[in-house]
């Protein structure tokens, strides 16, 4: 399976999906964590995946998106965009919203 077919099951088989520097619980960049805290604070399920551990993957996952930083957010199988974005549309309660329209958090 190439680094592209990996990429697009991963993102099809997981509502939620952040390619990140380090784990969830042991985030290795501060953008990474910063992501990780707001979708733990809207307790949002995610698949987390650890680019440091494969370098192919990280590359292939910045051509997939043609974006060039880590981290990366999917949701439902749409690139959402790295930490700034993520951030913004959080505190514009927009990342809520699409959540929510998503079926992917239910208040």
């Amino acid at each position: 399976m190439s680094n592209f077919e990996q990429i697009k099951r991963d993102i099809a088989e997981n509502d939620v999906v952040l390619y990140m520097k380090g784990t969830s619980d042991f985030p290795q960049c501060g953008f990474s964590g910063l992501v990780v805290s707001i979708l733990k604070n809207l307790n949002v399920k995610f698949k987390s995946i650890n680019v440091l551990e494969n370098g192919e993957i990280r590359e292939s996952i910045k051509k997939f998106s043609d974006w060039p930083t880590i981290p990366q957010l999917y949701i439902k199988g749409k690139f959402i965009g790295g930490c700034d974005i993520t951030r913004e549309m959080y505190e514009k309660g927009e990342l809520q919203s699409l959540l929510k329209e998503k079926n992917i958090i239910v208040e």
